[in-house]
């Protein structure tokens, strides 16, 4: 990742767009001083239903969204906002984590289940 933490990265984004903190503020129904404290990494990233807004406000690719997402669950010291739902509800996703951990499973054989998944979907 390019960025030090979730609030540089939100911060160089919204300068991308030209957005103003006070704007951006009011685009997500917060105070500039309480977004000023998270770009500054004073404070923790929002719930999910802000990141997902603030995802739109900046028009953020997917890619984008994911690494802010995952930026945002370091900062909490927790899995990204966007995975404990579907973690959760799928008992066997949780039984494929617990195994990887076990066996000390690496990127690279990460990298290879995922782009098996991938190739499977089309």
């Amino acid at each position: 990742m390019k960025y030090a933490n979730f609030g540089d990265f939100i911060s160089r984004k919204r300068i991308e767009k030209k957005i103003t903190i006070r704007k951006m503020a009011d685009m997500l129904g917060v105070s500039a001083p309480f977004l000023t404290d998270v770009e500054k990494d004073r404070r923790n990233p929002f719930d999910i239903e802000k990141l997902n807004q603030l995802a739109h406000i900046l028009e953020l690719t997917k890619e984008e969204k994911d690494e802010m997402l995952d930026l945002a669950g370091k900062k909490r010291n927790a899995v990204a906002p966007d995975l404990p739902e579907y973690i959760m509800q799928r008992d066997y996703v949780s039984a494929a984590l617990r195994t990887a951990r076990d066996l000390d499973a690496g990127e690279e054989e990460w990298q290879r289940f995922v782009e098996e998944l991938k190739k499977r979907k089309g």
